[in-house]
């Protein structure tokens, strides 16, 4: 049923262009075969790339929807996103200066979304933006999405009864595993772009907030006893439990230890 209604819909809206099968297929650079194939629904036979080339020729966006055991894969999920957040805030607790707030819902002038983690510094009149990313499938939209809550933080930090704050920065957690550093490497030039600032750089700005930064890191689970069961049953099996890998760069890996303070030198 899906299947039928996608193609359906490239049909629907390549006749309201007034398109050709042949056109579309130029433009997405197939055979017109594919194109016909594509709007009968028979999907299954098609490269997923093969038919988001189709729907991208007509400016339509094809996405992907999982459905596993009813309400489960949601729960699932939740639990996972609810240990990074648990992660996190660990890592806040050991701070100075930090108020944080999870889960900050805002509706200003009809744009609406859920910003994860609001942190403020008052000292030093900072206002951190955090979106944490248990799997990142559209860069785009998560760019684009932050831009949009950083925006509007203003109005944000009004709302929550906060001063005015002297700057904005964003920082991007992404959970630590391989497919998420695979997708990070495989847009690094784009993600370098729009978060230069990495792991490293978020210790030292945390301890004494100066300036605005962008930054990407990741950072691994701390599991609590009823959430590993969920997030183990998701994650990949790897004989390798490291990953060699280099993505944005390599001081953009922050491990869970990174947010630590470190050890006073010892003193003979």
């Amino acid at each position: 049923m899906l299947d039928q209604t996608v193609g359906a819909a490239i049909r629907a809206v390549r006749l309201r262009l007034g398109l050709r099968q042949s056109d579309v297929a130029a433009r997405a650079g197939v055979a017109r075969s594919v194109v016909s194939e594509v709007e009968r629904g028979h999907l299954d036979d098609q490269k997923l790339a093969v038919v988001r080339r189709v729907a991208a020729a007509l400016d339509v966006r094809v996405d992907m929807v999982a459905r596993w055991r009813g309400g489960e894969l949601g729960r699932v999920l939740d639990a996972r996103h609810a240990a990074l957040h648990e992660a996190v805030a660990r890592r806040f607790a050991a701070l100075a200066g930090w108020l944080t707030w999870p889960e900050v819902t805002f509706a200003i002038y009809g744009e609406r979304g859920v910003i994860d983690i609001l942190a403020w510094h008052a000292a030093s009149g900072s206002l951190l933006i955090i979106e944490l990313k248990t799997q990142i499938v559209d860069v785009g939209d998560l760019i684009g999405t932050l831009d949009r809550k950083v925006r509007l933080a203003m109005r944000i930090a009004a709302q929550r009864e906060l001063p005015a704050p002297a700057r904005v920065s964003r920082w991007v957690i992404v959970a630590e595993g391989p497919t998420n550093r695979r997708h990070v490497r495989d847009h690094a030039a784009l993600l370098r772009s729009a978060y230069p600032d990495d792991g490293r750089r978020m210790v030292a700005w945390l301890r004494m907030p100066d300036g605005v930064v962008e930054a990407l890191s990741f950072m691994p689970y701390v599991a609590r006893a009823d959430a590993r069961r969920s997030l183990t049953a998701v994650q990949r099996v790897s004989r390798h439990k490291r990953s060699v890998d280099r993505v944005v760069d390599r001081a953009a890996i922050a491990p869970e230890r990174a947010l630590r303070r470190p050890r006073p030198p010892e003193t003979s």
